[in-house]
C-alpha cells in the first residue's frame, strides 16, 4: 500500500508539472493570437489604403467632371495619394507597387479638372445683362480647386491667376460700360459753380427743355430727392441705363450713384465670400486675392468720382452720397465684408471735403451780399432766407439719421451768415416797424420750413424760435406804441412812482390821466380795427399774423389792467373821470370780436 500511494503521489506530482507547462503554452499561443490580429489589422488597413479598385480607375478616366460619381472618387483618389504618401515617408516598400497608377490617375484627374475649370472661367466672357457673374456656380465644385492644392500647386495657381486676370478684365469692362451709360441719365442741367445762396434768382435756361432742376431755388431743396437713403430705395434694383434712357426718364447724381455703388457692394460682397470659399483662403490672403480681382474696377469708380466732383457744386448731392456711402459699410460689415473697408473710406475722403467747399463757398456768397445790389425792398421773406431754410432743412433732415458734429458746424457757420444778412436787409427800411415785419416775416418763414423737416428740438429751430418771440413781443410793442402810447408811458412811469413810494406826485397827472380815460375810450374800437388789418396786410403766414393779433390784444388787456391798478390809488381814486372807465371784463369781450377766426 505504501508502495502504491507513494507510486500516485508521484504521479500526481508529474500532472501538476503538466499543467503548469499546458498553462504557460496556452498564454504564449494568446499572445502570438493578439499579436497576430493586430498585424493583420494593420496590414488590412495599409492594403486597403494602397489598393486601387477598378470602380476608382473606371470613374477617373471615362466618368464626365460633372458626375457625382467622379466627384466621389475624385476623393476617394486624393485619400488614398495621402496615404501613399504618408507610408513612403515610413518607408513602405508596397507603395512602390501603387505609385505608378495613382500617378495616372492623378494625372488624369488634374488634366480634366483643369480643362474644366478653364472653361467655366472663360465662359464668364460673354455678355451678361444684368451685371451678375455666376462665378458662384463653380462652389459645387469647390473639391476640384482643394484636390489641385494637394497634388498640383503648379496648376493651381495657373488657374487662380486665370481667374484673377479674366474676372479683372470683366468687371472693369462691365462697370465702364455701366458708368458711361448711367451718366447718360443724369438731369442734363446741374449745379454749377454760380448756383449759390447769396447769387441773385434767376430761373435757368432751358425752363421747359428737359427734366432738369429747372430753377437755382430747387438747387437747395430737398424734395423727393432724400427718399434715395430710406431702406426700401437703398437696396432697390440697379437702374437699367437703357430702358431709363427709351422711356426719357432722368435721375439726380445720388440716384446714379446710389445704383452704381450696390452694383459694385452686391458683386463685391458675392466676390469676397466667392474667393474665400472656392480658393480655401481668409484674412489678409483673401483681401488681397480680392483686390486682385476688383482692384482696377475699384481705382477706376474713384477716378470716375474725381474728377465728376471737380465740377460738382450740388451740396445736396454730395450730402446724399456721403449718407449712401456709409448706409453701404454698414451693410458691407453686416454681410461680413471687410475688403471694402479701404474703398469706403477712399470715397469719403473724396466726398467730405467737397461737400465742406461747397458749403463754404455758400457762406462766403452770403456774407459778401450786398443787400442794395438784390432790387427793391420788400417786408415779404427774402429768397435768400427760403433757400437757407429749405437747404438747413434737408441737411438736417438727413443728419438725423446718422448725426454727424462737422456738418453741425458748416451749418452753424451758414446760420449766423444767413442772420447777419436778415439784419442787413432789414436795416435798410427806414422805419423800425418795416424792419421788424421783415424780420419776423424771414424768421417765421425759415422757422416753419425747418420744423417740417428737423426736429423740434435741434438747435436751428430753438435759435429761430428765441429770434422771433424777441422780435415779435417787439413789434407788438411798436404796434400799441401810436395809438395806445401815451397810456403806456403813463403807466410806466405811474408803476415806478408808486415803486420808489413817491405816489403822492400823481396828484399833479389828474388833467393827463382824464385825457387818458377818455381818449382810450372813444378811439380804442377804431384803433383796434386799423391795428388788425394792419398786421394782416403786413405778414404772409395768416397763423402768425393772428398770432400776433392775439399777442397784441393779450398785452393791450394787461396794459388797461394796470391802468386800472394804478387809478385805484388813493391819489386818484376821487378823479371825476374814473366813472368813464371801460369794465375790464367788457373789454376782454369786445376784444374777442376782433380775434381772427381760422
Amino acid at each position: 500500500m505504501e508502495q502504491m500511494l507513494g507510486a500516485f503521489q508521484s504521479d500526481l506530482s508529474s500532472i501538476s508539472s503538466e499543467i503548469r507547462t499546458l498553462q504557460e503554452q496556452s498564454g504564449a499561443m494568446n499572445i502570438r493570437l493578439r499579436n497576430r490580429q493586430a498585424v493583420r489589422g494593420k496590414l488590412g488597413e495599409l492594403v486597403d489604403g494602397l489598393v486601387v479598385p477598378s470602380a476608382l480607375v473606371t470613374a477617373i478616366l471615362e466618368a464626365p467632371v460633372t458626375e457625382p460619381r467622379f466627384l466621389e472618387q475624385l476623393q476617394e483618389l486624393d485619400a488614398k495619394a495621402a496615404a501613399v504618401r504618408e507610408q513612403e515617408a515610413r518607408g513602405t516598400a508596397a507603395c512602390a507597387d501603387v505609385r505608378g497608377v495613382l500617378d495616372r490617375l492623378r494625372v488624369k484627374a488634374v488634366t480634366k479638372i483643369r480643362e474644366f475649370i478653364l472653361q467655366k472661367i472663360y465662359s464668364f466672357r460673354k455678355p451678361m445683362t444684368n451685371y451678375q457673374i455666376p462665378q458662384t456656380a463653380l462652389l459645387k465644385y469647390r473639391f476640384f480647386y482643394q484636390f489641385l492644392l494637394g497634388n498640383e500647386r503648379a496648376t493651381a495657381k495657373e488657374i487662380r491667376d486665370e481667374y484673377v486676370e479674366t474676372l479683372s478684365k470683366i468687371y472693369l469692362s462691365y462697370y465702364r460700360s455701366y458708368l458711361g451709360r448711367l451718366m447718360k441719365v443724369q438731369y442734363e442741367e446741374v449745379a454749377e459753380k454760380d448756383d449759390l445762396m447769396g447769387v441773385e434768382d434767376t430761373a435757368k435756361k432751358g425752363f421747359f427743355s428737359k427734366p432738369s432742376l429747372r430753377s437755382r431755388n430747387t438747387i437747395f431743396t430737398l424734395g423727393t430727392r432724400g427718399s434715395v437713403i430710406s431702406p426700401t430705395e437703398l437696396e432697390a434694383p440697379i437702374l437699367v441705363p437703357h430702358t431709363a434712357q427709351r422711356g426719357e426718364q432722368r435721375y439726380p447724381f445720388e440716384a446714379l450713384f446710389r445704383s452704381q455703388h450696390y452694383a459694385l457692394l452686391d458683386n463685391s460682397c458675392r466676390e469676397y465670400l466667392f474667393i474665400c470659399e472656392f480658393f480655401v483662403v481668409s484674412g489678409p490672403a483673401a483681401h488681397d486675392l480680392f483686390h486682385s480681382v476688383m482692384g482696377r474696377t475699384l481705382n477706376m469708380t474713384l477716378k470716375h468720382l474725381e474728377s465728376y466732383l471737380a465740377d460738382c457744386y450740388d451740396a445736396i448731392a454730395v450730402f446724399l452720397c456721403i449718407h449712401i456711402v456709409l448706409r453701404f459699410r454698414n451693410i458691407a460689415a453686416k454681410r461680413d465684408v471687410p475688403a471694402l473697408d479701404r474703398y469706403w473710406e477712399q470715397v469719403l475722403a473724396l466726398l467730405w471735403p467737397r461737400f465742406e467747399l461747397i458749403l463754404e463757398m455758400n457762406v462766403q456768397s452770403v456774407r459778401s451780399t450786398d443787400p442794395q445790389r438784390l432790387g427793391g425792398l420788400d417786408t415779404r421773406p427774402h429768397y435768400i432766407t427760403r433757400r437757407y431754410a429749405e437747404f438747413s432743412s434737408a441737411l438736417v433732415s438727413i443728419n438725423q439719421t446718422i448725426p454727424n458734429e462737422r456738418t453741425m458746424q458748416l451749418l452753424g457757420q451758414l446760420q449766423v451768415e444767413v442772420e447777419n444778412f436778415v439784419l442787413r436787409v432789414a436795416a435798410e427800411f427806414s422805419s423800425r416797424k418795416e424792419q421788424l415785419v421783415f424780420l419776423i416775416n424771414n424768421y417765421d418763414m425759415m422757422l416753419g420750413v425747418l420744423m417740417e423737416r428737423a426736429a423740434d428740438d435741434s438747435k436751428e429751430v430753438e435759435s429761430f424760435q428765441q429770434l422771433l418771440n424777441a422780435r415779435t413781443q417787439e413789434f407788438i410793442e411798436e404796434l400799441l406804441s401810436p395809438p395806445f402810447g401815451g397810456l403806456v408811458a403813463f403807466v410806466k412811469e405811474a408803476e415806478a412812482l408808486i415803486e420808489r413810494g413817491q405816489a403822492e406826485r400823481l396828484r399833479g397827472e389828474e388833467a393827463r390821466v382824464t385825457q387818458l380815460i377818455r381818449g382810450f375810450g372813444s378811439s380804442w374800437k377804431s384803433s383796434v380795427e386799423s391795428l388788425s388789418q394792419d398786421v394782416m396786410r403786413s405778414f404772409t403766414n395768416f397763423r402768425n399774423g393772428t398770432s400776433i393779433i392775439q399777442g397784441a390784444l393779450t398785452q393791450l388787456i394787461q396794459l388797461y389792467h394796470r391802468f386800472h391798478r394804478v387809478l385805484s390809488q388813493p391819489q386818484l381814486r376821487a378823479l371825476p373821470a374814473r366813472a368813464e372807465l371801460i369794465n375790464i371784463h367788457h373789454l376782454m369781450v369786445e376784444l374777442k370780436k376782433h380775434k381772427p377766426n381760422f
